[in-house]
């Protein structure tokens, strides 16, 4: 039997003797895609074998970033937080090879598996069991979109204080589920529920990236509205971006721009 991978969004599939029939659900939603030669999947085996790199950063001591070059899928970086109690491993990656296992078990492996929404869900299972059956983290409002299930998954909501100094929060958004994950030194990982942009220190927000269909204004403001409790000022964003200093007022700042363009607010400029 074979763990059967997406090559759009790059989530894992059943195990089967055959590829899945038909298109990823994942990616027929309006939040992703499949692209117009059709759907496409692999495997691990097959990814491990493709000619590919492992980028390892350490952007501030405790926390460490891992990728692939060239990206695979949706490309995410993972972020591995270090705390007494082990590590929280953060959108995981969508593939597993043995340099990048050595990587992950060097840091010290992961105590808990956690992604932000469904596009990152990747292969935490597969990691898991790599890892020694450590538990899969999934938001109960997105359980649905879970592609392989297994027992090692469990169901979160609201908040909860998965590791020392680590919080998992339900920002909503992107997904009704979609997280970030807070740091007590001052960090925020973000996936792509705020995703930092071009122009330093700015962020945005979108039910979808690839189609660029925007949320509403309440939503935006009931995300800065749940994040308002916490103190940051970084933030780490899901594929690589990130604002270093004053991320809570950036977050503000640029939810209040957001705000007002999509409520009409500056009409007159157009």
């Amino acid at each position: 039997m074979t763990i059967w991978i997406c090559r759009t969004c790059g989530v894992e599939h059943p195990d089967s003797s055959e590829a899945p029939a038909g298109v990823c659900a994942i990616c027929a939603d309006d939040r992703q895609w499949v692209p117009a030669s059709g759907q496409a999947w692999t495997t691990l085996d097959e990814l491990a074998a493709e000619p590919h790199e492992l980028v390892h950063e350490e952007p501030e001591p405790g926390i460490h970033r891992l990728n692939r070059e060239p990206a695979f899928g949706i490309g995410q970086w993972t972020h591995l937080v270090r705390t007494s109690r082990g590590n929280l491993m953060w959108d995981p990656p969508n593939h597993l090879d043995e340099p990048l296992a050595a990587k992950v078990e060097e840091l010290g492996g992961a105590a808990v598996i956690v992604a932000s929404h469904p596009h990152m869900y990747g292969s935490q299972v597969s990691w898991s069991h790599r890892l020694g059956g450590v538990p899969v983290l999934v938001h109960s409002a997105d359980r649905h979109w879970v592609r392989r299930e297994d027992p090692v998954i469990r169901e979160w909501s609201g908040t909860e204080r998965v590791l020392p100094g680590v919080t998992l929060i339900e920002a909503g958004g992107h997904f009704p589920g979609a997280a970030v994950a807070h740091v007590d030194s001052g960090a925020l990982l973000t996936g792509d529920t705020i995703v930092p942009v071009a122009d330093a220190g700015w962020v945005t927000f979108m039910r979808s990236y690839p189609n660029m269909v925007p949320l509403s204004a309440g939503l935006v403001q009931r995300i800065v509205d749940r994040l308002e409790p916490y103190e940051f000022d970084r933030v780490y964003g899901l594929i690589g971006r990130k604002v270093l200093g004053d991320a809570k007022g950036a977050v503000r700042r640029s939810a209040q721009r957001y705000i007002a363009w999509v409520s009409g607010a500056n009409d007159h400029l157009g």
